[in-house]
C-alpha cells in the first residue's frame, strides 16, 4: 500500500513537471489532443453549424393532470439520424420521490441537466427543511437552461410532481420557456399522442383508466412515428410519490390495440364521453336532391 501511495506521487509529480514544462516552452496542451477550425470568428463558427448541423432525433412523452393526480408515459426508442442506436433507453428521471421529469430531444442534455436539478432540489431541501414545490423545481430547470440558450442544448422536458398545493405539471424546453398545464405531449409523435389522448381524456378517469389511456396513446404514437417505439413506461404521481405502473412492449401492445375492432353500427362513431351520430347526407345534399326531384317532375322534364 506504501509502495503503491509512492509510485503515485512520483508519477503525479513527474505529470505535473511536464506540463509546468510545456507551459514555459509555450505549447498548450490541449493542442495536441483537439484541433481547433481554423476561422475568424469561432463563436460565430459554433453558432452556424448548430443551425446548418440538426440531428434528426425523436420520441413521444406526454403527461396530464386528472381527478386521482397525474400521468406521465413515455416510450424508449434512441435514434441516430435514421438509425435506432437503443431500444431501452429510461426517458423518466426520477428527480426525488415526488417530481418526475421526461426526456425528448438530446438524451445526454436532458439527462445531464435533470440530474443537475436533481443536485439543486436536494439542496434547497436541506437549506429549508422542506421539499421544493414543483413551481420552484420547474423555475430553477428554466432558469439553468435560459443560461444557456444558443449553445447548442436540444431540450424537450416535463416536470411533474405533488406538492403542498397538489399536482403540478410544467413543461421546459432548451430556449428557458417555461408552460404550466393540465396535458403535455412532447416529441416527434406528439401529435399521434395528442389525438388519442384528447378523443378519450375526462377528468374523473380512475387511476388504471388513466394509466391505460396513457399506455394507449404511447403505442399509437409508436405506430405512425418511426422515430419512437421500445417499450412503454407509464407512471402514477399521487399525494404519496410516483409509481411506475407499467412498461410494457409496444410489440405485445400491437395485438392488443391494432387493428381496432370492427365497428357494428355503421351509422354511429364510437368515442369520447359517448356515441356521436353521423347523418347518411348533409342538409345541403338532400335539399339539392329533392331539388332535382322537383325539376325531374315538372311538364318539361316529363314532355321530354
Amino acid at each position: 500500500m506504501i509502495l503503491s501511495l509512492s509510485l503515485f506521487l512520483v508519477l503525479t509529480q513527474s505529470h505535473q513537471n511536464s506540463l509546468e514544462n510545456d507551459v514555459l516552452c509555450g505549447i498548450n496542451t490541449h493542442d495536441q489532443y483537439f484541433t481547433i477550425p481554423r476561422v475568424e470568428d469561432f463563436s460565430r463558427f459554433q453558432k452556424d453549424v448548430v443551425e446548418h448541423v440538426k440531428p434528426q432525433h425523436g420520441t413521444t412523452t406526454l403527461g396530464f393532470i386528472f381527478e386521482h393526480g397525474i400521468i406521465i408515459a413515455v416510450d424508449s426508442r434512441a435514434s441516430q439520424g435514421p438509425y435506432i442506436s437503443s431500444q431501452t433507453v429510461k426517458k423518466v428521471i426520477e428527480i426525488n420521490p415526488f417530481l418526475l421529469g421526461t426526456m425528448a430531444g438530446g438524451a445526454a442534455d436532458c439527462q445531464f441537466w435533470q440530474r443537475n436539478l436533481g443536485i439543486q432540489c436536494r439542496l434547497h431541501e436541506l437549506e429549508t427543511g422542506k421539499r421544493i414545490t414543483v413551481t420552484g423545481a420547474s423555475k430553477l430547470l428554466a432558469n439553468t437552461l435560459y443560461g444557456y440558450r444558443g449553445r447548442g442544448l436540444s431540450m424537450g422536458t416535463m416536470v411533474a410532481g405533488w406538492d403542498t398545493t397538489g399536482p403540478g405539471l410544467f413543461y421546459v424546453d432548451s430556449d428557458g420557456t417555461r408552460l404550466k398545464g393540465k396535458r403535455f405531449s412532447v416529441g416527434s409523435g406528439s401529435l399521434f399522442a395528442y389525438g388519442v389522448l384528447d378523443q378519450g381524456f375526462r377528468h374523473d378517469l380512475t387511476i388504471k383508466e388513466a394509466a391505460e389511456l396513457g399506455r394507449r396513446a404511447i403505442y399509437h404514437a409508436t405506430f405512425r412515428d418511426a422515430f419512437s417505439g421500445g417499450t412503454v413506461s407509464v407512471y402514477h404521481v399521487g399525494p404519496d410519490g410516483w409509481t411506475k405502473m407499467s412498461g410494457t412492449d409496444v410489440g405485445e401492445l400491437h395485438y392488443e390495440y391494432y387493428p381496432a375492432n370492427p365497428v357494428e353500427n355503421p351509422e354511429r362513431h364510437g368515442g369520447g364521453e359517448g356515441d356521436i351520430f353521423v347523418p347518411k347526407k348533409r342538409e345541403h345534399e338532400q335539399n339539392r336532391e329533392d331539388g332535382e326531384k322537383k325539376k325531374d317532375s315538372s311538364p318539361e322534364a316529363m314532355e321530354t
